[in-house]
């Protein structure tokens, strides 16, 4: 995985001023666009997109600041119709317009080429297992909210306390099969993985693949598959958006599999009475590497 994101980021380079194809990219280095893209962004901190657009404003700028060619010749070299379009990105970037860093040197907000390198992690085990599901439905309470990487996202925390506890033990009668209990259910992710980027999020249960959905509930038919399952205990939920973070840096790199659409799990096995601590699982999607 390390060497595919080296390629894509020289594949990057190679193809700053035009429009690139991330799929046939991700083709030839034997993986797919879904999971490339997750892990850039996840290793990288930001999407892939982002970088991108980083990147060739950090060479539009050198252009800029040289001089030599007029600032319409810079727009569309860089792919961009227009000065006021390419203004308008250049901004958003370096935090000033081209006129005014052709005119003062700066500020310029420089995006360095990135180079992924494999470091000695994985000091602490991962508790996890492979499952191969069959077909199933996650049905209960969803709601479109913002993607937030770290600590509780409130949007998620308004969606559940909105519910009845009435309604929490009704989910739980309806759960059959795997994965049981409550269940919190990412879906619709962005592949790049953007903070604040929408997403739905289910509050639910799993039930068989024929069971009929009552008609107040959302349904998510998920087909069968393999999943990876990590199991953590710990303060929550840092130690599950840890343990999150290290299925891209640590665990995916070192193992056979790759993530493949669908939605992401976590049902909560045991917590304390104030919710600080807890033991989890995460429900990842994957398929061989």
């Amino acid at each position: 995985m390390i060497s595919a994101l080296n390629r894509l980021v020289d594949f990057v380079e190679e193809h700053l001023t035009e429009d690139f194809d991330v799929v046939g990219l991700a083709r030839t280095l034997g993986t797919t666009e879904y999971h490339l893209r997750r892990m850039f962004s996840s290793l990288a901190g930001m999407p892939l997109s982002e970088y991108v657009r980083r990147r060739r404003m950090t060479v539009a700028a050198a252009d800029v600041v040289r001089g030599r060619d007029d600032l319409l010749s810079i727009a569309v070299r860089h792919g961009y119709g227009s000065t006021e379009a390419f203004g308008r990105a250049f901004r958003a970037v370096h935090g000033a317009g081209p006129g005014d860093v052709r005119r003062d040197g700066g500020p310029l907000r420089t995006q360095p080429q990135l180079r992924f390198r494999l470091s000695v992690e994985g000091s602490r085990p991962m508790d996890t297992r492979i499952v191969d599901r069959p077909a199933f439905r996650l049905v209960g309470h969803a709601v479109r909210v913002p993607l937030i990487h770290h600590g509780v996202n409130p949007h998620i925390q308004r969606h559940i306390s909105a519910l009845p506890k009435e309604e929490h033990l009704r989910l739980k009668r309806l759960g059959d099969t795997e994965p049981r209990g409550l269940l919190q259910v990412s879906d619709d992710v962005d592949p790049d993985g953007a903070e604040g980027s929408a997403l739905t999020y289910l509050h639910g249960v799993a039930v068989s693949a024929d069971r009929p959905v009552p008609d107040d509930l959302d349904a998510i038919d998920v087909p069968g598959g393999r999943w990876a399952v990590f199991r953590t205990t710990g303060p929550h939920p840092q130690v599950l958006q840890e343990t999150w973070a290290a299925t891209a840096t640590d665990w995916f790199p070192s193992n056979p599999w790759r993530l493949r659409p669908g939605p992401s799990i976590v049902t909560i096995l045991d917590h304390a009475a104030d919710f600080r601590t807890a033991t989890c699982e995460l429900w990842l999607p994957v398929e061989p590497a």
